[in-house]
């Protein structure tokens, strides 16, 4: 995978041949400006000069996907228990996947923090940085704020509709309660990973998930609560342990324009 630096020091490295081409060139290189020559084409141009990431301020702008950082990081993972394809991370936004970035939410360092107002997860660390994930947001992921904590976590969960959603979606009874719940799987709606959030004890109904819908994270969906990329919610498992401290909160300041799915 080819890294940001190395594609920066590429470009630094051409820029520099191409000066001493000139320098070295004389009449020559002055009469190929003087004829407006260049073989690059408004596309070549576009290409070579697009910043490498958009900011959530510049949504314009993207990743080439022959250098992106996240080719790696997104890759299929075939020795999971369900084997799990690439995300496409070149349709992406790529201010929605996983990275380091400046903690803005000033909790503790291990403490999960989900930013409601931006669509991000934030899991904070000792160094006063923060590894971010963008996020799906369903009804229920809007329904719940406050303190609680991760009282456990399952890999591939089964999925468990509460009586009320059947009630509504009577579609759903084969999955009920009573009928045990949906096998794990890729079609499970909490896809690979779940975390399970109790406050006081309780159990807030309120869950982090996985999902293979790339395309709803960063955006309001219709159901569910706050659902990742697989292969971010399997990062996120793996790096807390039962009992973090997580705060649900739409108090951090807006980052990016809401959008619905």
């Amino acid at each position: 995978m080819m890294s940001i630096s190395n594609t920066v020091r590429e470009r630094r490295d051409h820029s520099a041949l191409g000066r001493r081409a000139f320098l070295g060139g004389g009449a020559a290189s002055l009469l190929a400006l003087a004829g407006c020559t260049t073989g690059m084409s408004t596309a070549e141009f576009n290409a070579e000069t697009n910043p490498l990431y958009r900011s959530p301020l510049d949504r314009g702008a993207g990743i080439p996907p022959s250098v992106s950082p996240f080719a790696s990081m997104y890759a299929p993972m075939p020795q999971e228990q369900f084997p799990l394809p690439a995300i496409p991370v070149e349709r992406m936004d790529p201010v929605y996947l996983r990275q380091l970035v400046q903690d803005p939410t000033g909790e503790r360092p291990g403490t999960i923090v989900v930013d409601t107002n931006n669509h991000f997860l934030y899991l904070t660390r000792e160094d006063g940085q923060a590894m971010r994930y963008g996020v799906g947001l369903g009804r229920e992921g809007f329904a719940w704020q406050g303190r609680a904590v991760v009282q456990y976590k399952r890999a591939w969960p089964r999925w468990t509709p509460p009586d009320e959603m059947v009630a509504r979606q009577p579609e759903l009874e084969p999955y009920s309660i009573a009928n045990g719940g949906m096998d794990p799987g890729l079609d499970n709606p909490l896809g690979a990973r779940a975390l399970y959030i109790f406050q006081n004890g309780v159990d807030t109904i309120y869950r982090i998930h996985g999902s293979p819908e790339w395309w709803t994270i960063g955006k309001s969906v219709s159901s569910g609560c706050v659902r990742m990329l697989n292969q971010d919610v399997i990062d996120l498992h793996d790096r807390v342990p039962n009992g973090t401290p997580i705060l649900v909160t739409g108090n951090l300041p807006r980052m990016v324009a809401p959008t619905v799915a």
